[in-house]
This record gives structure tokens, sequence and C-alpha cells, in this order.
């Protein structure tokens, strides 16, 4: 009997804002590759997330949440991300969070009806459900919104039903050989992966107070025998920010980086010197220009 033919291709996590994307697509490839907050929208840019077998390979895209009036610059920086990500894609994944329905699921639902590709809908955060039974109206009422392809409940937490979602996707891959080493589970550079991580611990440890208002520039990345140094810049977007970020005497700052050099240890299994300066660059999530300046590229 002949091996089966190898296939590979792109699977688009799609939802709105604080869906749970990031989490799930740590847990499809087993790795922490896209950053993670209780604060919508913090996935800012396309992030990929590769898992390899023996006869296949799915690239998942992490991708932006999608809102409904894109108003600043940023906001329209990730709305043409997402749009990219969508274009991309061999299968959809549209994650829905199980027994909710919302507006913002209404308005993805409307943008995957202009794509192409598949929708699989990933009914996710089973576990939480008590009592099963309560499951199978919202599968069903979620599968007349949207007429899916296949319609799959899974838990990221438990990776239940997860070889059923790769079995369903591999299936609606082209015929192709591998994209990338079978090794590899990102795309994106580790001086990338310091600046969202660093974010990451901001994101967390300011809780509600700075959602937007602040991004990480990594000025110098430098490895040798000892480790790795690193110099960050926090950017704000008006003087009266920065106090918000150090804290009294600048201890939440000092927290933070604290937090932000342990996950950056874990991450490159190096020790690591963790330098962080905040800087004001007025509304700079407001300016096109800056946006570029600080790394963010339209697609």
């Amino acid at each position: 009997m002949s091996d089966p033919a190898h296939r590979c291709g792109f699977a688009t996590l799609v939802g709105r804002p604080n869906v749970g994307k990031s989490t799930l697509l740590n847990a499809l490839v087993e790795q922490s590759v896209s950053i993670v907050s209780p604060k919508p929208q913090t996935t800012r840019h396309r992030i990929l997330g590769i898992r390899t077998r023996p006869h296949w390979q799915i690239a998942f895209i992490d991708m932006p949440g999608m809102l409904a009036r894109p108003r600043r610059a940023i906001d329209r920086y990730m709305d043409r991300t997402a749009t990219n990500c969508l274009a991309e894609a061999d299968v959809q994944l549209f994650v829905v969070e199980a027994m909710r329905w919302t507006q913002a699921d209404a308005l993805v639902r409307d943008r995957l009806r202009e794509c192409r590709a598949p929708v699989i809908v990933v009914v996710n955060q089973i576990d939480r459900v008590k009592g099963r039974a309560q499951l199978l109206p919202f599968l069903e009422r979620v599968t007349t919104e949207i007429e899916p392809a296949e319609i799959v409940p899974v838990s990221a937490r438990t990776q239940e039903n997860f070889d059923r979602l790769e079995a369903l996707v591999v299936a609606r891959l082209p015929e192709s050989p591998s994209l990338y080493p079978e090794d590899q589970v990102t795309d994106r550079s580790e001086r990338f992966r310091a600046a969202e991580l660093i974010r990451e611990q901001l994101t967390v440890g300011l809780r509600q107070e700075l959602p937007y208002a602040l991004t990480v520039e990594i000025e110098q990345y430098v490895e040798d025998d000892q480790g790795v140094e690193i110099s960050a810049l926090i950017v704000v977007e008006r003087k009266g920010q920065k106090p918000i970020v150090l804290g009294k005497g600048g201890e939440r700052l000092k927290e933070i980086g604290r937090a932000a050099r342990l996950a950056l240890k874990a991450e490159l299994g190096r020790p690591v010197h963790l330098n962080l300066w905040i800087k004001v660059q007025e509304n700079w999530a407001d300016s096109e220009n800056a946006l570029r300046s600080l790394g963010y590229e339209s697609p």
C-alpha cells in the first residue's frame, strides 16, 4: 500500500478580540509562540505556529481580533493584517467561546462569508461547560449562524479533540511538501519574540491602565557565551503615562522587568540581562509613520 500524499498549508485562527485564539495556537503547537493576556487586542501582528508530522505540516496563523470600526492607525494596521491573514488561508478556523455567541462573533461570520477557504468552527473552552448535554443546542445554533464545513468542540487547556481538529484541517490542505523545516515552530525572530514577551508582561502588570498606549522596541540584542543582553524601550503616548509604568519609586517597572527577564530566560534557555527604559512618543498609535518606525509593517 502506498504512503498517503504529503499535505501542507495554512490554517488561520479567526475570531473576535479576546476569544482565546492565541492560547489555542500555543496549545496546538505545544509551545508559546503568541503572547497571551486577559486584555482584548493583545495580538497585533501575524503570528505563525507550525506543527509538523510525517505526512503533513500545518502552519497555523494567529491574527488580531476583528473590530467593527477601526478608528486609530494601530486599529487600521491590525485590520489590514487580519484581512491579509484571511486571504492566505487554505482553511479558516473560526474560534468561538463555548456557550457564548455575540455581535462581535456575528461580525467575524460576515467577514468569513467573503472568503473562499472552507470554514471549520472551533468551539473552545468546552472544559468549562458543566454538563455536556448543554453544549449540543449551542453547537446547533452556531451551525445555523454560519453553516460551516465542520464544527469541532475543543479545549485548549486539556487538548480534547485536537486529533480530530488536526485531521479535519489536514484533509482540506493541498498536496504539497513542507514549507518549513520540521524542527521550526514559528517564523518570528528571537528579537521579535523578546519585544512581545516584554509587552506581554507590561500588559499583564499594568492591568486596565494602559491597554493600547504602549509598545516595545528592542534597541540592542547581543548574544555571547555568558547569555543575552537586551535593551528595550517601552514607548508610551503621553508624558502622564510614564509615571504609571514606573510606579511608586520605580517599583512597578522593576517588577515587570523581573517577570519579563524570567520569561525571556525560559524562552531562550540562557541567562538574560534586561535593560528597560521608557520613552514618550506622542500619539504613536495614531500615526502610520510612527507605526512603521516601530516595526508595525503593513502586510
